[in-house]
């Protein structure tokens, strides 16, 4: 079986030093800040008021930066979580530079550490540090996570299609 793939890592794929590029890039709509913004309540008027923030040095918009945590969380997905049990946590977030409407986020990971699980025989420990960055090659967020992976042939099955019967 291959390592990675639309199934994901198990446990047993990860090696410390393998990095990641993740696949799938991301533009940032208008639409994603102020929705993000208004589904968590966040009412800091950097995120969804032109006026004010055309006041800033920024001159517009910022993107919540929640949302930049979860959008690159996400594409770390398929490489590095699909096989999730649980998170563990984030770690050491840095938002070295500003998200604005309109940028493309990127991102990869690397494996720092793995480990055998104490308390669950059925998974492992994995972390790995990612970054996020933009169409420019700038790096906009950084940080670690923690998580438990499921070793192969050990975790919930995912579903594979079925080859329907001929008449």
């Amino acid at each position: 079986m291959e390592k990675g793939g639309w199934r994901g890592r198990f446990f047993e794929d990860f090696e410390v030093g393998d990095t990641y590029r993740h696949p799938l890039g991301r533009t940032v709509l208008a639409v994603d800040n102020s929705w993000f913004t208004l589904l968590t309540q966040n009412t800091a008027p950097l995120h969804f008021d032109r006026h004010y923030a055309a006041q800033t040095q920024w001159k517009e918009p910022l993107v919540d930066s929640t949302f930049t945590l979860a959008l690159v969380t996400g594409q770390s997905v398929s490489d590095v979580s699909q096989n999730v049990m649980a998170n563990l946590g984030w770690d050491e977030v840095r938002m070295p530079a500003p998200v604005f409407e309109g940028d493309t986020i990127y991102s990869d990971s690397a494996v720092l550490e793995l480990r055998e699980s104490q308390s669950r025989p059925d998974v492992g420990i994995v972390k790995v540090s990612t970054r996020g960055f933009n169409q420019d090659g700038v790096i906009v967020i950084t940080f670690t996570r923690t998580l438990m992976v499921y070793r192969r042939g050990r975790g919930p099955q995912q579903p594979v299609a079925i080859e329907k019967p001929k008449a």
